[in-house]
C-alpha cells in the first residue's frame, strides 16, 4: 500500500478535549493502528502540526508523543502549501477570526461546536466555505456513541411504532473549585469568554434530535445560574456570569415532543451522565453513552397507581438489554475518520458548517426564549 499524507494543523491541543478527544483518541490513534485504509491500495496517514500560544504546553505534548511540529505562529502554518486541513478546538471566542484566515488560506476546516457566537455569524462561516470550495465539517459526536448508535437501529427498525416523545437527563455536580478541584475550566461559567451550558449542549441537543427524530420547529426553554459563585484555576473566586442549567421543550417536526435538562449542578442518579428515554406507540428505551435498554408493548407490564402500599415490582428489572452486535470505536475518532475519507475520497458527508450554524442558532432561540419567557419557532437555516 502507498501512504497518502494529511497534515492537519491542530489548534487548542492543550485544552483537556482537544487534548484527549481528538489528539491522542483520534489522529494519534488511526497513527497507532497503521493509518486509515482508503481501500484503494492507499492508506491515510495523519500528520498533526501542533498549533497555540503557550509554546512550553506545545513543546511538551510534541514530545510526549514524539511529534515533531508544532508552532505558535497559526498564520505561518496556514500559509505553508503542505497544509491540508486546519482543526480548531479552541476556546468559542476565538474560532471564527481563526476558521475565516484558514478558509482564506484555502484549507480543509474542521472544528469544535459551537462554530461561533451567534447564528449570524456560525452562517458566514458556512458560506465563506461553499464560496471557497473547501471541504468542512463540525464535531457532532453523541451520533457516533454506542448507545445512541443503538438506539439509531431501533429508530431505522421500526421499533418503536410512532414515536410520542423524548426525555432526556444530562448532567452532573461541577464542584466549585474552592474546598475541591473543578472539572471544567473557569470560562465554561463566564459568558463574556464564550461560556455556559446552552451554547455548550444545546447544539449536540440539534443534532442529536434531527439525526434521530427529526428537526426541531420549536423551543420553549428556562436557563439559570444555580452557583454564583466559583473559583478558577489559580484559587481566586469569580462571579459565574454563564447558566450552568437549562431546561428545554423541544417541539420536532413529526409532532413528537422532546424534554432536554443539562445541568452542571445535579447529582447524578441514573446509570449514566447522559440518557435519553424515547417512547412509541410500540415500545419504549432508554439510551445513555453506551446502553441502551428495551421494552416492547407485548411485555410492558400494567402497573395500577396505589400510594398506600410499597412498590411491589422491579421496574428495572422489566427492561432488556440491546446487544452490541458490532464493535464500536471511538465516537471522535469515528468521525475524524469519515472527514478524512470526505477530504481525500470526495465521500458524503453532512455534518458540515450549516449542520454547525443550526446548533448555535437553537443555543441562540433558547437564551431568547429564556429571557423573554415565551416560546420561539426554529426556521431551518438555508445558506
Amino acid at each position: 500500500m502507498t501512504r497518502r499524507t494529511v497534515r492537519i494543523a491542530m489548534n487548542g491541543v492543550t485544552g483537556r478535549m482537544g487534548y484527549r478527544q481528538h489528539l491522542v483518541r483520534s489522529v494519534l490513534a488511526i497513527r497507532g493502528q497503521g493509518g486509515l485504509d482508503l481501500g484503494d491500495g492507499r492508506v491515510l496517514w495523519p500528520e498533526p502540526v501542533l498549533v497555540g500560544r503557550r509554546e512550553h504546553a506545545l513543546r511538551e505534548i510534541a514530545g510526549r508523543h514524539g511529534l515533531t511540529e508544532w508552532s505558535t505562529d497559526l498564520d505561518a502554518v496556514l500559509a505553508d502549501d503542505t497544509t491540508d486541513v486546519y482543526f480548531d478546538a479552541q476556546v468559542t471566542s476565538a474560532r471564527v477570526d481563526a476558521l475565516t484566515r484558514a478558509i482564506a488560506a484555502g484549507k480543509h476546516v474542521y472544528a469544535e461546536k459551537p462554530t461561533a457566537t451567534d447564528t449570524a455569524g456560525a452562517l458566514a462561516l458556512a458560506r465563506l466555505a461553499r464560496a471557497a470550495g473547501v471541504k468542512h465539517g463540525v464535531v457532532q459526536d453523541k451520533i457516533f456513541l454506542p448507545g445512541l448508535r443503538k438506539l439509531k437501529r431501533l429508530v431505522d427498525g421500526g421499533f418503536f411504532g410512532e414515536i410520542l416523545s423524548v426525555r432526556g437527563e444530562f448532567g452532573y455536580w461541577v464542584f466549585e473549585g474552592d474546598w475541591q478541584e473543578a472539572q471544567r475550566p473557569s470560562w465554561n461559567y463566564r459568558a463574556e469568554d464564550g461560556g455556559g451550558i446552552v451554547v455548550d449542549m444545546f447544539p449536540h441537543w440539534e443534532y442529536v434530535l434531527r439525526e434521530l427524530f427529526g428537526r426541531v420547529t420549536g423551543v420553549t426553554a428556562h436557563v439559570t445560574t444555580h452557583v454564583p459563585w466559583r473559583w478558577d484555576e489559580d484559587g481566586k473566586p469569580y462571579a459565574a456570569t454563564a447558566a450552568d442549567a437549562a431546561y428545554g421543550i423541544f417541539e420536532l417536526e413529526s409532532g413528537a415532543v422532546a424534554q432536554i435538562n443539562s445541568s452542571w449542578a445535579v447529582r447524578v442518579h441514573r446509570d449514566e451522565l447522559v440518557e435519553f428515554q424515547v417512547d412509541g406507540t410500540h415500545g419504549s428505551a432508554v439510551a445513555g453513552l453506551r446502553g441502551c435498554r428495551v421494552q416492547h408493548r407485548s411485555t410492558t407490564p400494567r402497573p395500577v397507581w396505589d400510594p398506600d402500599v410499597p412498590a411491589t415490582e422491579a421496574f428495572r428489572d422489566q427492561w432488556q438489554e440491546v446487544p452490541d452486535n458490532t464493535v464500536f470505536d471511538n465516537g471522535f475518532k469515528a468521525q475524524w475518520e469519515l472527514f478524512l475519507r470526505h477530504v481525500v475520497l470526495d465521500e458524503p458527508y453532512h455534518w458540515d458548517l450549516l449542520a454547525g450554524a443550526r446548533g448555535v442558532q437553537l443555543a441562540e432561540l433558547g437564551l431568547k426564549s429564556s429571557a423573554e419567557g415565551r416560546r420561539h419557532d426554529v426556521p431551518e437555516l438555508v445558506l
